[in-house]
């Protein structure tokens, strides 16, 4: 035997018949703080700001990175 009931209701209406607390305010004021945080960061990651910080460490890099090989290569050359 088999049973099929369905039940046409609003989430709000399931969630008081089950019991269940309504998490709606907390949701709406952990989004607006989500929301103040991403703006405020939006202002940090300007361009010219991202590649002043990001530039000189990558050239930096980059420099010891060649070192590195023509050290490696001068030291291969010297063993034969």
């Amino acid at each position: 035997m088999k049973f099929t009931v369905d039940v046409d209701c609003t989430p709000e209406e399931a969630r008081a018949f089950l019991g269940l607390p309504d998490v709606k305010p907390m949701q709406d004021a952990l989004m607006s703080q989500v929301q103040e945080r991403m703006t405020a960061a939006l202002h940090v990651m300007e361009p010219e700001a991202m590649l002043k910080t990001w530039l000189p460490a990558g050239v930096q890099g980059m420099e010891q990175l060649q070192k590195m090989f023509w050290s490696q290569f001068a030291s291969a050359g010297r063993q034969k």
